[in-house]
């Protein structure tokens, strides 16, 4: 293939937007681009109080240290919780959570009071194991749901 050929195939002018049923259930709306331009910071502490946090952060951007940026400074949360426990505790628990299709095409539906509960025993697991909050782990797993 000519260098012009591959050169052609940098450029990608399509575009595809989303249907308008997709776009109306949609958690954030067109609107938001708007709001993000005219106060970027108050557009994304709006976003960040979207999630429960275990500490209120004390800045929204801290530039002091240019150009490195540090995003909600003095904030802690708890990501797990926030992708899965909060969703049971606020009453969605039956909903799936995650569709996972397999290569055989079998498809196996979780929700979240089955992913809280799959997330508590390995979490439990961990802990059996001696890993103390703060640590970090890696798992290398196939490609299944878990």
């Amino acid at each position: 293939m000519s260098d012009e050929a591959l050169e052609n195939l940098l450029i990608e002018n399509r575009t595809f937007p989303p249907s308008e049923a997709f776009a109306a259930q949609a958690n954030v709306k067109e609107d938001a681009y708007g709001q993000a331009r005219s106060n970027r910071l108050d557009f994304w502490a709006e976003q960040a109080r979207r999630l429960d946090w275990a500490r209120d952060w004390d800045e929204v951007l801290d530039w002091s240290d240019a150009p490195f940026a540090k995003w909600f400074t003095g904030g802690a949360l708890n990501v797990a919780y926030n992708c899965v426990d909060r969703h049971v505790a606020s009453g969605h628990g039956g909903r799936v959570a995650i569709i996972f299709e397999a290569e055989s095409g079998e498809i196996t539906e979780i929700t979240y009071d089955e992913l809280l509960e799959r997330v508590s025993r390995a979490a439990n697991a961990m802990l059996d194991l001696g890993i103390k909050a703060g640590e970090r782990v890696a798992i290398y797993l196939p490609m299944i749901p878990e």
